[in-house]
């Protein structure tokens, strides 16, 4: 967690490292500590976006809007020209694993408004099948987290878009998807770990449908507001993610997931205990941060 402090206000931010991307609770620590003088110079959030993407840059970014609001006397989605933040349903993740127990799984969620399945095993087929029967009105999506080859998606696809999936969040490696360019899936499939900012935007036309968003990834609201903004422009459907983390790294979030067509905000309905005062969750509605929380 990252605070910034002004007078008696504190601006708080938080973000995950992410090992996948070359982070570590010591790097995003120092590269935290290399950024303090640009801060306590003054340094706003548009001289942030100098720093790499990352959690280090999200947990200032966020910290700083969170102390502009506070400054300011206003909620921080007014800073971002929303006159509300209305609350957002996510999805809830299922965890890969042996088909009953995944379907078990599903079966106490299934009141939920979308599941999201992690695939990338040898039952997929199987598993998707009996999340389907376990949850029947559910809507689904799946993530195999880089873990398919192209000749396994076009094999697996048409068998998912059979049982109404409705999306397939990055199927093949990150760096190595150029197999997708002119691909028509049978459901539409979604970028992950291949974007991060909107440099990254061009390589994704052509290949996917959608993008996820994460603040993490794009190193901060400043820069994951003006990325969905430019991937709808784009004609990308839009899915805000997050990492497992407490409400205080979701509470941003939700200013970008307004209009998204696909929310997965569930960090803190994955951790034992979450932090205190955290986001108001009714089943799978989240409700707008109080100012005590975030922004």
């Amino acid at each position: 967690m990252a605070e910034v402090t002004e007078g008696e206000h504190t601006g708080r931010g938080e973000a995950v490292p992410y090992a996948r991307y070359g982070e570590s609770v010591d790097s995003v620590l120092a590269q935290l500590h290399e950024a303090r003088p640009l801060v306590e110079s003054g340094g706003a959030r548009g001289a942030l976006q100098a720093l790499p993407p990352g959690a280090a840059r999200n947990a200032l970014d966020c910290a700083l809007w969170d102390l502009e609001a506070k400054l300011a006397g206003v909620r921080a989605w007014e800073l971002a020209g929303r006159a509300r933040l209305d609350p957002v349903k996510t999805c809830l993740t299922i965890s890969l694993g042996p088909p009953g127990e995944m379907a078990e799984a599903a079966r106490r969620e299934a009141r939920r408004p979308m599941l999201k399945l992690k695939i990338g095993g040898a039952d997929d087929v199987a598993a998707v099948q009996a999340v389907r029967a376990a949850a029947p009105r559910t809507r689904l999506i799946v993530d195999a987290n880089e873990a398919l080859t192209f000749a396994e998606l076009t094999r697996l696809a048409p068998e998912l878009a059979r049982l109404d999936v409705q999306l397939i969040e990055q199927p093949l490696r990150a760096g190595e998807d150029e197999d997708l360019a002119g691909y028509q899936c049978p459901v539409p499939l979604c970028a992950d770990e291949s974007l991060h900012t909107r440099a990254d935007l061009p390589a994704c036309r052509g290949r996917y449908a959608a993008v996820n968003v994460k603040l993490d990834k794009a190193g901060g609201l400043t820069e994951a507001l003006a990325l969905a903004q430019e991937a709808r422009t784009m004609g990308f459907e839009i899915m805000v993610g997050c990492m497992v983390s407490t409400s205080l790294a979701v509470a941003p979030a939700l200013i970008l997931a307004q209009g998204a067509r696909f929310v997965d905000l569930d960090g803190p309905l994955l951790l034992a205990k979450d932090r205190e005062p955290g986001l108001a969750v009714t089943g799978s509605l989240i409700e707008p941060p109080r100012p005590e929380l975030w922004g």
